[in-house]
Order: structure tokens, then sequence, then C-alpha cells
């Protein structure tokens, strides 16, 4: 076992805040060189490498490669701080930055999550070549290196990690892929199970979207800037999603074009799952990073580790899940997270029991460390959990009824026909934070979820006062029979944890909120009904037809304490983090204001209908 010991990334990689002493530390032990790397096509890459200035040992390669600019540029301009996080720093590597193609100074044209291109003919590229070639040059015309690379990143660059473990040099020994993307229309990023993430994907692609004309160190002017602090209603008073193409300027983004005219997971989507083509991983020793809370990638690294257990279950591939927004393991001890506390330094025990031994073992060949199959924080607990394997085996597969009159329990009604239903509004959608804000709030998924649950439209089931310390681990699997008055429609299903009503926990936060009766949002996850029973091709629901909806929510792995009660809530809305279904059986990327109707919809509980979660309990 290992010891115990306010920012939103939004796609952008951490910034930790360094002293002017380890600037200065930089610029003393390392001599920063800027190349432009060939590609098999031609195309040059901007490279920044930070070479150690002394003549010791050979050394390996760490690099990141990077659409968010390797700047500062300039040969006299130094990064304050190396690596993944700053004690990085001062080990002897050699530092390697990369704009990657068709980014700041890198030449060529940039493709959203470039898809992978198997048997590939001459001069044809991605990004699996692109890393290739990048090590091999290094490798050639860099003095003093021991023909060892790892590579990291987190976010984007996470998902740039990924990719070359689909053919990865013989030179790569190590890979951190951290807050991957592993498909951003399936979980990652910009749509959930076909409900589109609005204000994450308009607020960031009104920048990063903009065009450039060539390698530049300086993009132009975002596509809009927001005229309140208040999202729920920037985006409400927005209207219809097509709007935005003249109402804010979004039809000088060609990405969003490009996304507005792929509403299903059609063959431009498709190509960009990244999982499907981890086939190859081999020999590299792989260490997979996500957070539980992370609002943007959570579900990324747990289908990488799923993919290449399946393909290449012989590889050393570990997998570590945090108490973490996106990003934040790098920075900061790991003790809370919103509203909620524990002991245990997440963060510390991630960079100097995890992270760090894991590159210096591969890269230099210090002791290996210790680190399981799967290293999994359980916030309930206040403690690691390590597996041989995840999912895991040892957690027995239990259902939790959605019963009448709110309640959830382990058996299922026998009665016939019983429903719990509500009215869905579009034009009164249900808030997916206490606390809007113009973009996506990082703690929307963990917060106390009271701001909605006394809401008519939304539903709530709850057990009892648990006898006993109930720890869930694993994926949720969603089964609803639901049905409605309309013709399309959204089910939003939370699982929540009910701290007791005398509970003596503490917000780190604000020192007098009440945390008695807290429902902390464990996990939280749409389906848009009209993918229920195919991605690519949506189909209207009858008005009035009980139907089965099914989905799987990320993976969790949480102890909801004795005392406390397991609750779970669902709703038709959630906005502004999801867009609004207008509940019609329309193309919801072009509906008009008149498509969006109310509706209402029944969850059935009872006979042959038994609407549940089923999880694992250990």
């Amino acid at each position: 076992m290992i010891r115990k010991t306010t920012f939103t990334l939004a796609l952008f990689i951490a910034v930790l805040s360094t002293s002017p002493a380890q600037s200065s530390y930089v610029r003393e032990h390392f001599n920063k060189m800027e190349v432009q790397i060939p590609m098999r096509d031609g195309v040059k890459l901007w490279t920044t490498i930070y070479a150690p200035s002394d003549a010791g040992a050979a050394t390996p390669f760490l690099m990141m490669r990077t659409p968010y600019s390797c700047a500062p540029y300039g040969a006299n301009n130094y990064r304050d701080s190396l690596g993944p996080e700053f004690t990085f720093t001062q080990e002897r590597m050699i530092f390697v930055y990369q704009d990657v193609r068709g980014r700041y100074m890198s030449e060529g044209g940039f493709q959203w999550m470039t898809p992978y291109i198997p048997n590939k003919k001459p001069g044809q590229v991605d990004e699996a070549t692109d890393t290739w070639d990048t090590i091999d040059w290094l490798l050639k015309n860099v003095a003093n290196n021991n023909g060892r690379v790892g590579v990291y990143g987190t976010s984007f660059p996470g998902h740039y990690a990924a990719q070359c473990l689909i053919e990865p040099h013989p030179a790569l020994k190590a890979v951190s892929p951290q807050a991957p993307m592993a498909d951003n229309w399936l979980g990652d990023d910009m749509h959930h199970n076909g409900a589109f993430w609005l204000p994450h994907a308009m607020g960031f692609l009104s920048g990063f979207g903009v065009k450039r004309d060539g390698p530049t160190q300086r993009y132009g002017p975002r596509a809009y800037s927001m005229d309140t602090q208040d999202g729920y209603d920037f985006y409400l008073r927005m209207g219809p999603i097509a709007n935005a193409l003249t109402k804010y300027n979004m039809n000088r983004i060609e990405l969003w074009k490009k996304w507005v005219e792929h509403p299903d997971y059609d063959a431009y989507w498709a190509p960009q799952n990244v999982p499907q083509h981890l086939k190859k991983a081999g020999n590299v020793a792989v260490l997979i990073v996500g957070g539980w809370w992370d609002a943007e990638d959570l579900q990324g690294p747990l289908k990488i580790h799923e993919a290449i257990e399946k393909f290449s279950p012989q590889n050393n591939t570990k997998i570590v899940m945090g108490p973490w927004y996106h990003g934040s393991w790098n920075g900061g001890p790991g003790t809370s997270l919103h509203d909620i506390q524990w002991t245990t330094k997440t963060g510390e025990d991630f960079r100097a029991n995890l992270q760090k031994p894991f590159f210096r073992h591969y890269l230099l060949d210090a002791d290996a460390p210790n680190i399981a199959e799967a290293t999994l924080f359980d916030v309930g607990a206040d403690k690691w959990r390590e597996f041989r394997q995840w999912p895991t085996k040892d957690a027995r597969a239990t259902s939790f009824y959605l019963g009448q009159g709110g309640k959830l329990g382990f058996t299922a009604s026998t009665a016939k026909g019983l429903f719990e239903e509500y009215l869905s509004d579009p034009a009164k959608p249900v808030p997916s934070s206490g606390s809007i804000s113009p973009g996506m709030p990082r703690q929307y998924m963990i917060e106390d979820q009271r701001f909605a649950w006394t809401r008519p439209d939304v539903l709530t089931f709850s057990t009892g006062d648990l006898a006993k310390d109930t720890t869930l681990a694993g994926p949720v699997k969603v089964s609803l029979f639901v049905s409605t008055t309309g013709t399309d429609a959204d089910f939003v299903v939370k699982l929540i944890d009910v701290f007791p009503n005398n509970s003596g926990a503490k917000s780190p936060r604000e020192a007098n909120y009440p945390m008695g009766g807290y429902q902390m949002l464990i996990r939280g996850e749409p389906m848009r009904a009209r993918y229920r029973q195919s991605w690519s091709k949506p189909i209207a629901m009858k008005p009035g037809k009980v139907e089965k909806v099914e989905f799987t929510m990320p993976d969790v792995v949480h102890t909801f304490g004795k005392g406390h009660r397991i609750m779970v809530q669902v709703q038709s809305s959630w906005f502004p983090v999801m867009d609004r279904n207008p509940q019609t059986f329309v193309n919801i990327m072009t509906a008009k204001a008149s498509d969006f109707k109310k509706a209402t919809h029944r969850v059935y509980v009872s006979g042959k209908t038994p609407s549940r979660l089923i999880v694992g309990v250990l």
C-alpha cells in the first residue's frame, strides 16, 4: 500500500506557480534549443528541448506534445519548471515540448483528435507517425541521450500520449496519459451519450477554434465574450444552438460548424475513438491517471485502460483514479474538493509514490515502484484501495430498484404498472449547479444536490439510513423503463451520498455551511433516449409507449458510511452543462424555438418494468 500522506482547466494544462528560484534553476542547469523537426511528409513541427548543461551520464527524454503552445518562445526565454510537476525540474532528463501539427509554431493543418490511419500509404501521417518521427529525430540529433523516451500529458496532451501507444517507437519505454480524451462523442468533454456539453464546447471552441494563417505565437480574438457571469441566463437567452452561429459569431469557427453538422455518432466521430486502436502497446509501461470528479475527461482514462487490458493483457499497464478535478493531481496536497475533505494527502501520494517512481524506474533504472494494477481512492472511507484487476471481481453485482413513493431498495415491487411521473419544461430546465458560472463549473460533479431535489421535475429515490458501511465499486449500469408524451427525451441519473442530519463534517470552503443532510453527488450521467438503440441512427419515441433505456455511467469506488443514505435522482434537463432537448424528434443542432415543447415523462418501477441501477458491492 502507498502511504497516507479553483480552477477549471477546460482542456488546458495546469500551470503551476513556481518561485523565481525555480525559474533560475532551469536557466542555470539546462541548455535550451528550439528546432523544427521534419515529419515524413515534409511538414516541420516546432520543438523546444531543455537538455542538462553538465556533461554527466547519458539521460532519457521526457516529452509532452501539446496543442496549447510550448511557450515561452525564444532562445533566452525559459520555462519556470520542467516535466509533469515542478519537482521533475531537478531530475537529469532531456525535457521536450512540441507544438502538434497545425498549432502555434508548427506547420501543417490541425485536426481534432486526428483519426489513426491503419495500413498507411507512403506520405500518409497521423499522430502516431508524428510521434514516431519526432522520437527518431531526437535519438539521432540530441547528444548524450540514453536511448529511452517517456511521454506524458494531461487532457489534450494526454490524448496525444495515448495516441503514441497505437504504434509505439521501440525507444518508447514509459507513457502516462493523464485525463486523456478517448472519445469526444461517447463520454469525454463534448458529448455524453448523445447529449451535448454546451458551455464547455462553445466556450472552449470560441477561443481554441480561431483560425490561424500559418505558424504563429498568438491567435486572434475569441469569437465572442460573455455579457454576464450567469451561465444559466446566458445560454437560455441564446435560445436554440443554431443561434450561436450568428448571435455569437460561432460561424467563424470551422470546428463548431463541423460539430453542428454531425449531431450523431457517424463517420466523422467514430474514427476519432482512440481505444479501438490500442492493440500494440507491447512492452511500453503505461500509467493512466484520472480524477473521479473530472468534469471533462473522466471516461477517457477508464476506457483507455479497458482497451489496453483487452488487447494486450500482458502489458504493464496501471491505472490511478483519485479524488481530483481535471489535472489537479499535479498541484496541492489533494485533501479536499469543494465542500468535501479527507485526511489522506492524495496529490502528494500520487506525485511522490506513483508518478515520480514510475518514470525514474523505466527511464533511469531506479528501483521498481510497487504500483498495483488499479490504485483507486475511496473518499467515503478516506483511503486508497488497491486492486489486482479493474473492474474488480471481488464486487457482487447488486440491483438498487427505484420504487414508488421515493423508495430505493434491493427488491422490485411485484405490483403491475406502478410509475412516477413529472412534467419537463425546456423553458425552465433543472440547473446543473447551485452556483451558475459562465463556463463549466468544476464543482458540479460533487456538489450538494439540495438545490435541485425539491423541484417537481426531479424524481428522488432513497434508501433508509444504512446499518453498515456499504462500498460500491465498478461501473454503474442504469436500466430505466420510461414513457413520454413527446417524441424524444433526456434522462439524467444521479447517484448521491446523503450525509446524516447530525453530520459533524465541515466544509473547507465555507465554515458554517450546513453539512447535515448534504447530498454529495458521486456520479451523474445523461442518456438521450433517441440513441437508445443506436448511437448512429436516432429513433423517435412513440408517445405513451413504455420503452427500456439503458446506459452505463463511469465507474465508482465509494463507501457510503453507516447512517448515510444512498439516493438516486432522475430528471430530464441539466442546464447549462447539458444542452436542452426540445422533446420533439428534430435535429437538435438546427432546432427552432418552436420545436421546444413541454412533455410528461414516466419512470416505471414495478412488475415487468423495474427501473434500477446495477453496480458492484464489495
